[in-house]
């Protein structure tokens, strides 16, 4: 079977229960109701959090065939390659799956500028919520200093929204 050919859900064993599930060492990932898991991408080297995004069945067997990462947008209800609009690809250099089978972090090389983020910032993460008092209309985000290292518009076009985020 081709890599661009899609995969049935089925590509993955049905999850086992109990110590099955989380001893035995079968890949039987437990997508959600809309088939999605969840990922969270790091920086192999710093362990700094890159992004956090879903992958469908295709998206996990292709990041897994290829060692590139791949997601299933659900905005845009498409499966998308990271990097393939902006450059900002990401070699998969180890994936871990959490002990219920229903997220994976993926630890990755990032190409291109070394931005993981549409907005051309290094992480997605790069406002930090206030703590020790309750949320209300005044709480306020602050930046943390991450700085776009290109510019969106010029990369993915006037709207400024990846194609890959």
């Amino acid at each position: 079977m081709s890599s661009d050919t899609p995969r049935p859900e089925t590509a993955f064993p049905a999850p086992g229960k109990g110590a099955a599930l989380e001893e035995d060492t079968v890949l039987s990932p437990r997508f959600d109701a809309n088939g999605l898991i969840t990922c969270v991408a790091v920086d192999a080297g710093t362990g700094e959090v890159l992004m956090l995004a879903h992958m469908n069945a295709q998206a996990l067997a292709l990041t897994m065939e290829t060692g590139e990462a791949h997601y299933f947008s659900r905005s845009r209800g498409a499966l998308w390659k990271k990097g393939e609009t902006s450059g900002h690809t990401q070699k998969v250099l180890e994936m871990r799956i959490d002990c219920d089978q229903d997220a994976v972090v993926i630890k990755v090389e990032m190409g291109g500028t070394g931005a993981a983020c549409h907005t051309g910032r290094r992480s997605c993460f790069y406002r930090t919520v206030p703590l020790g008092t309750a949320p209300s209309a005044q709480s306020k985000l602050a930046f943390t200093g991450d700085a776009p290292r290109f510019d969106p518009a010029a990369v993915y076009g006037t709207d400024g929204h990846g194609h890959d985020h």
